[in-house]
């Protein structure tokens, strides 16, 4: 009998035979010629190829498996061109703690003959951007290597790891065989930290909770609910916090969509302690660190607790006081054991902003114009989605409308980019989300400046039988930029295009286009692509004129006077 521990195998072989051993159930991409021995192997695996339209939209899906799921997403690229245009989805996942696996091939390094050509350094560009970035030089060492990017790839903070398969390498043999992964647990915040912490809660007058990203993953959520259930303690989220909690709950103060003066600001500003869970820099400041933290003119001084996996990164606007290191979801628990609610907590100055903020949103969203006005289009979007119905917003001024207006439900069903912020990830972004999920409801949004990024990918999603919700926002210019153009007091310029007739390019891949004429129609059609098969998207115009007027000063004036 042979002994298969010690046959050779081809090491492009012994590669997909390690992602399997990982547990990799997709791989997204666009082979090149140096890819075709890592393309024969995967043929003859249990891991499904995803054939995208461009290098960014694999990278897109990728993470946005990483970001659902935990575990790390493969894409995977040829040299040169193809490793080039990965970069903003190996950024995109890196800055948004989405674990990531980037697959690029290369000439053969021993022996070969092409030269120069398409030649880049792409190890070198690529670390910067990933907590990890290698060329294999040898069969025997792809094993470790693997594991080690999957290692990192999936340790707090989750992030993009790279590796480089040479055509020689990829076509070599190897005895070598898979590493298992091993069995490892985040360490438990230190009990003299969590006590720090809990005496000052039980001292504070009136605190705070404010979840962020890095508290968005799985148990921390039950954990944040006991800790507000018991507590009382009113919380205000991130944008890329939205969802960790139950945004309906009493307790919501709002989201920091904004960079300040919302009402959510003003409220995290009154209060003598922030309880901060999962922050990170990446995203912006929800609350500055200078006045009612260093004293304010009534003598009032602020403290803030840092809870995370990783200590804070000091900041010229953050610089907590009391940092409480290891997993959150342990943090948050041991915390809430300890804690005991005190009498003289007083929220009802935190709560009147949240009152305030509804009073101001309500005939906002009830306005219902033509073409659409945002806040109004928030609301549609909120009564027809379910509870664990799942939206994937690109990059513009809607993502603060939705950001601030839409109320999350439940974790990861609220998918934007607040860290790179990159435009043209929502599409894909989605398709991974239904590809995931194909029994819950799933609708990309983005703008017209952002689809057209990559709207190619409407054919991959055509071709994988996906059902999915397309809702293209036009306002024929690239509106965020306009807004803030607008409000630095500049000349309206140089930010207008033309666009294509969306229903019949969403015909032209098979997908079926529906054109919005008021807000009626809009729900109408809402509700009937919810139920229906199929790729549909929405050509939706909005009306983006009021934008300045009420997020840059309305609301600032009003909250200023509470």
């Amino acid at each position: 009998m042979t002994d298969t521990r010690t046959t050779p195998k081809k090491a492009s072989d012994l590669f997909v035979e390690c992602l399997e051993s990982e547990g990799v159930e997709y791989v997204f991409g666009v082979p090149g010629e140096e890819n075709l021995d890592l393309l024969e192997s995967l043929s003859d695996s249990s891991i499904k190829l995803v054939l995208t339209r461009h290098e960014q939209g694999a990278g897109f899906m990728a993470a946005t498996y990483g970001r659902h799921t935990g575990k790390t997403g493969v894409f995977m690229a040829t040299l040169g061109p193809g490793a080039t245009n990965m970069v903003t989805a190996v950024a995109y996942s890196q800055l948004g703690g989405m674990p990531t696996l980037a697959i690029t091939g290369q000439k053969p390094i021993k022996h070969s003959k092409q030269g120069r050509f398409q030649i880049l350094d792409v190890v070198d560009m690529m670390q910067p951007i990933t907590k990890f970035a290698h060329q294999l030089h040898s069969g025997d060492n792809i094993p470790s290597r693997v594991r080690e990017a999957f290692r990192l790839a999936e340790e707090e903070k989750p992030g993009a790891t790279h590796l480089e398969l040479p055509e020689d390498i990829a076509a070599e043999e190897s005895t070598a065989r898979p590493i298992p992964a091993s069995v490892a647990r985040r360490p438990s915040a230190e009990p003299k930290a969590v006590r720090q912490a809990v005496e000052a809660i039980e001292a504070a007058k009136s605190p705070v909770l404010v979840i962020a990203a890095g508290a968005n993953r799985r148990m921390t959520s039950n954990m944040l609910n006991e800790f507000v259930e018991k507590t009382g303690i009113p919380f205000v989220t991130t944008q890329m916090g939205k969802g960790v909690l139950d945004e309906r709950h009493p307790l919501f103060l709002g989201c920091a969509a904004l960079s300040s003066g919302d009402f959510c600001h003003r409220a995290i500003e009154d209060a003598d302690l922030v309880i901060n869970v999962g922050h990170d820099v990446i995203e912006k400041p929800p609350f500055f660190m200078t006045d009612a933290f260093e004293g304010d003119a009534r003598g009032k001084t602020s403290k803030v607790i840092h809870i995370s996996n990783n200590t804070a990164e000091v900041d010229p606007v953050y610089f907590p006081q009391i940092e409480v290191i290891g997993d959150i979801a342990n943090a948050i628990w041991q915390i809430k054991e300890a804690v005991t609610p005190q009498d003289a907590w007083d929220f009802k100055r935190l709560l009147c902003y949240r009152d305030a903020e509804i009073k101001h949103s309500d005939p906002l969203e009830s306005d219902d114009r033509f073409p659409i006005f945002p806040p109004h289009l928030v609301r549609q979007i909120r009564q027809t989605m379910p509870d664990d119905g799942i939206i994937c917003l690109d990059n513009g001024v809607y993502k603060i409308w939705f950001a601030r207006n839409y109320t999350a439900h439940l974790p990861n069903t609220v998918l934007l980019d607040n860290a790179l912020a990159t435009m043209g990830a929502g599409l894909p972004s989605a398709m991974m989300s239904a590809m995931l999920y194909p029994e819950r409801r799933v609708m990309a949004i983005c703008g017209d400046g952002g689809f057209m990024m990559n709207s190619q990918e409407m054919e991959t999603a055509v071709r994988l039988g996906l059902n999915l919700t397309v809702l293209i926002l036009r306002d024929d210019a690239y509106g965020m930029i306009r807004w803030k153009q607008a409000n630095m007091g500049f000349d309206d310029y140089g930010l207008t295009f033309g666009n294509p007739d969306f229903v019949k390019y969403a015909e032209s891949y098979g997908a079926h286009g529906h054109r919005i004429t008021s807000s009626e129609h809009l729900a109408d059609v809402l509700a009937k692509t919810g139920e229906a098969k199929g790729v549909h998207l929405i050509d939706c115009p909005v009306d983006y004129s009021e934008n300045d007027r009420i997020l840059n000063h309305d609301i600032k004036k009003l909250s200023a006077k509470l």
